[in-house]
């Protein structure tokens, strides 16, 4: 079983990493990931008994789980309430951070100040708050990671200025003997200084990743809280979480409908756009399904209520985007390595600096040792390593969802932007899926009649083309008798005493002369259309044409695909001739027809083994072979009726125009993951070696403390900023 925990008191990409290997040696836990940015950690149980372990190992670290509430927005309330609490008390301690640290560098800087202001001891009371009680926090998850054997960012800021700090202390303690070695002053600003902009840093970077999950908490907020039953004739407003099955609810004029249901009274328009991504609203009347979470637009609806909890589609959509963000793309693998070997690397950097200014530097060789060694612990960041990937799949994840596209993990988020070749199945895809009767033929019989005896007759998935051309054209439909059907030939039935067979396959095994019909069946395939001819009493008397219409902008979204490099292939079981026809209107080159449902999975492979990568579009349920064999699976459907755990992508509202933004998407967000990567990497690789003192020679350049904390700060806002932009990106090239 898998279980999502949110997690609090993160504060760097070490810390994800510490906690993940924790939980990987946890009792009952098959496998972990635990993910920075949306701060989740998602893991597989043997048994839901081990949970408790989960949240054990977790305070063990020194962060704080939070434990599954009554309903996700009732946890997403109680995570808001505490992010909330933490960042207030974030701001508080800034507040008397920075005040101190003005008046350290007032006293310390400023030869105008007052005498008590400038005294050294009067700095070092000054600096006493900063350095141990608004920088305790970094020493609480410090001592936790090193009682586990590990270390985080936290770990590099308290040893820094720690170190910083203590001189000071032994400076003004033993001033002659450091006097006598040439050593004067303190360092007490550098203490003061970092910690307090570390703090401003964390505090900007909490406003930026809150921002990120902002997809998530508009799905959330889009969940009703309570709702109106109808009981004994009376109108009780309870709690959604009280709702069983069946109960009746009324909704009214401008509200939220709560749950998933059937119309059982009333007439109104409904805004589903948080489904199909559409701002037009939907007619809904008596019998026609709803979901939870859209909006009454106008007059009263009473619903019978088919869907509670997690079975509700709202509920499905939420918990799959919350499985997306929470999930790692393979991009991040490599950052995900670097980060957890980071922190211990950093610290032999600091040390080795400390050892060959010490040795080699000029004098005082110990101050310059000390304060490079400083700078290299502060300005070293794993936080933009660990913030790069996941802060784009967030962004990038939220903003598919408001679009109507689900994203199942971040692995297809990746992978659809290397898309070579998509294949479509016909029906309910490129067509409306709902065949519909175009052409009636007659050979010397009564039109009406023959429409009579054919749809009193018709019983199989085509009969309700049949059944509503009849009821269009006030024709009655008769009781049929000795009714058959013969999968792959026809059907017959007798109607009134006449013996009606349906099917060319069955017609011609009764030897019956189908000449006229042969003619008139090559010219409407040529159309696109299926031609049933009907028999009565052993004469051929007449055909129909079916035609399932091909969806008004199919042509359009090939056209989009064709642009972007993409081969197009129609896979369908329908005849050679219909398939040409319909690919040839819409544009596709390669049609492969007269394939059956099981063979679908083979064309798949067949695909894949020409090295192409290959999506599969269908409707998630019978192409579940070949969706589950590509790359991708992008299932598309309806409403309810959707089946989300069928393939990696669902496309709502059964809206193909969706798949090229899918793909667009997909482009977009791997752009801003490499854009993150590139500033992250490039930030270490040349801001560490500059703090070690490596650019001295070239002009006495030296990194001091205070600046590379400010550089330490500003570069893991300047991702999570990069990747916010994703949320203004066009899904339409």
């Amino acid at each position: 079983m898998q279980k999502t925990v949110s997690i609090l008191g993160m504060h760097c990409a070490s810390c994800a990493i510490n906690i993940e290997r924790k939980l990987k040696k946890t009792a009952g836990v098959t496998l972990a990931s635990v993910n920075y940015a949306s701060e989740k950690a998602v893991v597989e149980l043997d048994s839901e008994s081990h949970l408790e372990d989960v949240y054990d190992s977790i305070k063990s670290l020194g962060y704080t789980p939070v434990k599954n509430a009554e309903s996700r927005s009732q946890e997403s309330d109680a995570i808001d309430k505490a992010k909330e609490q933490e960042l207030t008390k974030l701001k508080n301690k800034l507040y008397v951070s920075s005040f101190l640290t003005v008046l350290i560098l007032i006293g310390t800087f400023i030869e105008f100040a007052p005498s008590i202001l400038k005294h050294p001891v009067t700095i070092m009371l000054l600096t006493i708050p900063v350095q141990f009680y608004i920088g305790w926090q970094f020493y609480q998850s410090t001592f936790a990671s090193l009682k586990n054997r590990s270390a985080n960012m936290d770990t590099l800021i308290s040893f820094g200025t720690t170190a910083a700090f203590s001189l000071s202390v032994a400076m003004i303690v033993f001033e002659d003997l450091f006097m006598s070695n040439g050593l004067m002053g303190h360092y007490f600003d550098v203490s003061a200084v970092v910690i307090t902009l570390v703090l401003v840093g964390k505090y900007l970077e909490n406003i930026a990743k809150g921002k990120t999950g902002s997809a998530m908490k508009k799905l959330i907020g889009l969940q009703a809280k309570n709702a109106t039953i109808i009981k004994d004739n009376k109108q009780i407003e309870i709690s959604v979480s009280e709702i069983k099955l069946g109960d009746l609810i009324i909704v009214k004029e401008g509200q939220k409908i709560p749950l998933d249901g059937i119309v059982a009274e009333g007439d109104s328009y409904v805004d589903e756009s948080m489904i199909t991504g559409e701002p037009i609203p939907n007619h809904k009347r008596l019998g026609d399904k709803v979901v939870g979470g859209t909006v009454n637009q106008n007059g009263n609806l009473v619903i019978t209520v088919t869907k509670v909890g997690e079975d509700t589609l709202l509920s499905q959509i939420i918990k799959l985007v919350e499985q997306a963000q929470s999930s790692k793309a393979p991009i991040q693998k490599l950052a995900d390595q670097i980060a957890g070997y980071f922190v211990p690397i950093t610290l032999i950097i600091a040390v080795l600096t400390f050892v060959v200014w010490y040795n080699f530097g000029p004098e005082p060789s110990f101050v310059y040792a000390l304060i490079n060694a400083i700078s290299v612990l502060v300005i070293a960041c794993p936080c933009a390593l660990g913030l790069a990937t996941p802060t784009a799949i967030m962004v990038g994840t939220g903003l598919g969802a408001q679009n109507g596209i689900l994203i199942k993990n971040a692995e297809q988020l990746q992978k659809a932007h290397n898309l070579t070749t998509i294949v479509f199945d016909k029906t309910g895809t490129i067509t409306v899926g709902h065949p519909s009767v175009t052409d009636i033929l007659t050979y010397d019989f009564d039109r009406q009649e023959l429409l009579t005896l054919a749809s009193s007759a018709e019983s199989h998935p085509l009969a309700k083309a049949f059944v509503q051309y009849a009821k269009n054209d006030s024709v009655a439909i008769k009781k049929a008798d000795n009714y058959s059907s013969t999968p792959g030939l026809g059907i017959q039935a007798e109607v009134e005493g006449q013996s009606i067979l349906l099917g060319e396959k069955l017609i011609s095994k009764s030897n019956i002369i189908l000449d006229k019909f042969i003619n008139d069946k090559i010219s409407l395939e040529q159309q696109a259309k299926t031609v049933i001819p009907v028999a009565v009493n052993n004469q051929l008397v007449g055909a129909f044409a079916i035609a399932d219409q091909i969806r008004d902008y199919s042509k359009q979204v090939i056209g989009q695909l064709n642009k972007l490099g993409i081969n197009t292939v129609l896979l369908t079981g329908d005849n050679q001739k219909t398939a040409d026809e319909v690919a040839k209107k819409i544009g596709i080159k390669t049609v492969i027809a007269e394939v059956l449902p099981t063979d679908k999975e083979k064309t798949i492979i067949d695909l894949q083994n020409q090295n192409q990568i290959v999506a599969m579009v269908g409707d998630g349920i019978n192409d579940a072979p070949a969706l589950a064999k590509a790359d991708i699976g992008i299932a598309i459907g309806s409403g309810t009726d959707i089946a989300i755990e069928s393939s990696d992508i669902v496309l709502l509202g059964g809206d193909i125009k969706k798949i090229p933004q899918s793909i667009v998407l997909s482009k977009k967000t791997m752009q801003t993951i490499k854009q993150n990567l590139f500033w992250a990497f490039g930030y270490n690789i040349i801001l560490i070696p500059i703090a070690t003192g490596i650019l001295y020679p070239f002009g006495g350049f030296l990194l001091s403390p205070m600046i590379a904390s400010v550089a330490m700060a500003l570069s893991s806002v300047s991702v999570v900023a990069n990747s916010l932009r994703l949320n203004a990106a066009k899904l339409e090239e």
